[in-house]
């Protein structure tokens, strides 16, 4: 597929992803049904559903899973590091962390934006953590390994939460954090991160060409007039806003954004700059697909969206591991 061709491809096959998204449930709606439904000429039953139940949590998933692929190809670009992705590297596990405690201590019931700062605060400081940490090192696998390091110590203190939590409605609320879901989901959740998503999002579309640039090395990026310190800083912030703010939405949902780039890349030629928004796009398709397998899955209750991503994504990424130590052998 032609370059020119596969951002167009991409964004038909997301709206499809996401109107397939709205007429597949436990009671499928046809196409006139849903045109019903939709400008307001249908029952009001067939308007709640549309509106406020499926639209939603379409584009509550697209939305989540176009960040998480949008912020594994930059960190991957920054890094010069194929498997670096949010989850991986404890970026999205400090998010949740941050998220969990807002919710823990009370404070989203005080202000509902608490959740997503909370979030986006604890995205921020891994982001920076690891950005510093390789400066530092060369050796791939010491990152990767400082990230799982990151994760199982945010993964320990999630556990502590859970075992301080002070009645089960607490507990329930922090347990649906960490495991990822978009169930629920209104349009008003959506409007109160879309600041976060935006923000984050061109910080990071801004830093697509110094990323092409870093393939070369730093020395030669700094010599083509690469601002490396602000492109650093540019990614940083951005992905921290980013995952955070998918966090904040969806919780800890994992190996969207190692898989989305890892199938993109070869067809733009390992650009890490023109890699940015098709793996935004196909994180989202990804993610909206998985969501449908959800609730289309038969189980005594309906299974958690990040359970199904680790379930699809973790051997994707034993294999991307392995591919990348075949070749270096």
């Amino acid at each position: 597929m032609r370059q020119a061709r596969l951002i167009p491809v991409l964004a038909a096959a997301s709206l499809a992803a996401i109107l397939d998204a709205c007429l597949i449930g436990t009671t499928p709606m046809g196409p006139v049904r849903f045109l019903s439904a939709l400008i307001g000429a249908g029952p009001a039953g067939d308007q709640i559903v549309i509106w406020e139940i499926r639209m939603p949590r379409a584009i509550a998933a697209f939305i989540v899973g176009g960040a998480l692929g949008l912020c594994g190809a930059a960190l991957q670009g920054l890094l010069r590091n194929p498997l670096a992705e949010p989850g991986i590297l404890g970026v999205s596990a400090t998010a949740t962390l941050g998220a969990t405690l807002a919710l823990f201590y009370g404070a989203a019931a005080i202000a509902p934006v608490a959740v997503p700062l909370a979030a986006i605060a604890g995205a921020l400081l891994s982001t920076a953590f690891l950005a510093a940490a390789a400066m530092r090192i060369s050796s791939v696998v010491t990152l990767i390994l400082i990230g799982v390091g990151l994760s199982s110590f945010t993964g320990a203190l999630m556990a502590l939460l859970l075992n301080l939590a002070p009645n089960p409605f607490t507990l329930s609320d922090l347990i649906s954090w960490s495991l990822g879901s978009v169930a629920n989901r209104s349009f008003d959740d959506i409007l109160r991160v879309l600041p976060f998503f935006a923000i984050g999002g061109g910080l990071i579309v801004w830093s697509a060409r110094p990323l092409s640039a870093l393939t070369l090395g730093e020395e030669a990026a700094h010599g083509l007039g690469v601002d490396l310190k602000r492109t650093r800083a540019f990614i940083i912030a951005g992905t921290g806003l980013v995952a955070g703010a998918a966090v904040s939405l969806a919780g800890a949902i994992g190996f969207v954004g190692i898989v989305a780039p890892h199938l993109v890349r070869p067809l733009v030629k390992y650009d890490p700059a023109r890699t940015l928004i098709p793996s935004a796009l196909l994180g989202g398709i990804i993610l909206v697909l998985a969501d449908i397998g959800v609730r289309l899955i038969p189980s005594p209750s309906e299974l958690r969206l990040g359970v199904v991503a680790a379930l699809i994504g973790a051997p994707a990424f034993v294999w991307i591991a392995m591919q990348r130590r075949a070749s270096h052998d």
